[in-house]
């Protein structure tokens, strides 16, 4: 992963803890409504992927132990992982594609309302992504991949050589010599990997987009309801379809590219569908980015529009991301495909220890604050989900007092420790497991192995009945924490 110049090293400062009654009258630890629901506290885990999913996107034990765990700690609310709304092929990354993935789901919704005692919310998150190929061995992708045309003919002034000879010709050839034959696109495919993009309008499904996401995307919404999830979120961010739709960098021309009006315009017909689909007392929101930070991409200027175009559409919560795209990734290893946390981009979305003088944690309030101003200025009252380095009570609860969000996410904090948010309340902040954000876990996400915490899985190995990771090295939850009291005697004053 890239990391700032300064190389300025970080640790965490959570501050002082509450005690239990400092903690049951904060804002943090308050009720707040999402459309038609209430959530009993402001706390949010946003969406993580956890490669726990079987090859074809289904629930497993190990995904029930991984959502069960942060059950309870008993966060206002969870939101379940990228899951793909296509009946195609993605790994170990859940699904929703079909009916058949419901039964899952509903162990899913289950076991959260188990673990939870029934006062944690659960979301499901809905992506939809293209196409993305490894970084192919380059005598491969020269001898076998690449389409010869004419303009490769006459690049190498030769007409008369057939498709193998050039490619062999090509495969000759040393990398920087390629420069003036291969086009962008051919010498990216060569150096990255094959990447679909929003504006390649000459395949005929990415014309076809408008037409097909906003049921795809509205089948799964429907199939979540039926599973018993409190709610949706719409993947809107990072590097992937609809967040690819919304950028700067978006410029098709068949109405759904270009000015911002056309940018939005799809995924608002996205929401619409799912809406239609649902109904209006089924809460649904979306997952956006703050800024893109990539060269020609979206700005605050930009993003403030869409956040009040969403509240304005009904969305009933905006959860802010930041970066974490395709365009600045550096070059993956051969057989591997690029992963678009690993530039300057995906720094700001998660952001390590090894900083700069900003450091890593907080890095998103400012641009939501300004967001969240946008939508209320505008007249709504959507509340606003702000994530991004948050480990400590009073940096939380100033995020609220101060007006700069509505609800606070907390990814990497909570998989440190799934009960940070009931030893907070329980007034024992101090035992607390806080995050160093070394980011090993996302080194283990950019390997598409299962996500643990350093801090955490290799302890208490020889405890009954846990689940590991293939190889036995990793326990794949964190040990049991034992509060020594009565947890709903403890609360009753809440």
């Amino acid at each position: 992963m890239w990391r700032p110049p300064e190389r300025i090293k970080w640790k965490p400062e959570p501050g002082e803890w509450p005690t239990r009654e400092e903690a049951a009258a904060s804002q943090l630890f308050s009720p707040v409504d999402i459309g038609t629901i209430s959530l009993e506290q402001r706390t949010w885990i946003p969406a993580m992927v956890p490669w726990r999913a079987t090859g074809d996107g289904k629930v497993t034990p190990e995904v029930l132990d991984w959502y069960g765990r942060f059950a309870r700690g008993r966060p206002g609310a969870i939101v379940v992982e990228a899951t793909g709304i296509r009946d195609i092929p993605s790994g170990p990354l859940m699904r929703i594609g079909t009916d058949e993935f419901i039964p899952g789901l509903k162990d899913l919704v289950d076991t959260v309302r188990t673990e939870s005692g029934g006062h944690t919310k659960l979301f499901i998150q809905c992506i939809d992504f293209l196409n993305i190929r490894r970084r192919p061995d380059p005598q491969r992708y020269l001898r076998e991949y690449i389409r010869i045309t004419d303009r490769h003919r006459t690049a190498i002034g030769d007409g008369t050589w057939d498709d193998d000879q050039i490619r062999e010709y090509l495969a000759g050839l040393e990398l920087s010599e390629l420069d003036t034959i291969l086009n962008e696109r051919e010498l990216e495919g060569l150096h990255m990997g094959y990447r679909e993009r929003v504006t390649d309008m000459h395949l005929p499904h990415i014309v076809d987009l408008p037409n097909v996401l906003p049921g795809l995307f509205a089948d799964a919404a429907g199939r979540a309801k039926e599973a018993g999830f409190d709610g949706v979120e719409l993947h809107y961010a990072h590097a992937y379809t609809i967040s690819s739709l919304l950028s700067r960098l978006n410029t098709r021309e068949d109405g759904y590219g270009g000015s911002l009006g056309n940018r939005l315009r799809l995924p608002l017909e996205v929401f619409a569908k799912v809406r239609e689909t649902v109904g209006t007392d089924y809460p649904v929101g979306c997952r956006y980015l703050s800024e893109d930070i990539v060269d020609g991409g979206n700005m605050l200027e930009d993003t403030t529009q869409i956040g009040v175009a969403f509240a304005k559409a009904g969305m009933d919560f905006l959860s802010l991301s930041r970066g974490g795209r395709f365009e600045d990734a550096q070059q993956p290893s051969v057989g591997a495909a690029a992963y678009p946390y690993t530039g300057p981009s995906g720094y700001e979305c998660m952001p390590q220890y090894v900083s700069d003088d900003q450091g890593p944690f907080g890095r998103n309030i400012e641009p939501v604050a300004a967001i969240r101003s946008a939508v209320r200025d505008a007249g709504y009252e959507t509340p606003v989900v702000m994530t991004g380095g948050i480990h400590g009570f009073q940096q939380a609860e100033g995020v609220l007092t101060d007006g700069n969000g509505d609800i606070v996410g907390f990814a990497r904090q909570a998989l440190a420790d799934p009960d940070w948010f009931l030893k907070v309340r329980l007034g024992k902040g101090g035992e607390n497991i806080v995050c160093e954000y070394t980011n090993y876990c996302e080194a283990l996400d950019q390997k598409h192995v299962p996500v643990t915490c350093k801090l955490w899985d290799r302890a208490n190995m020889d405890e009954l009945d846990i689940l590991k990771t293939t190889d036995g090295k990793r326990r794949l939850s964190a040990p049991v924490w034992e509060p020594g009291l009565d947890i709903d005697k403890a609360l009753d004053g809440d």
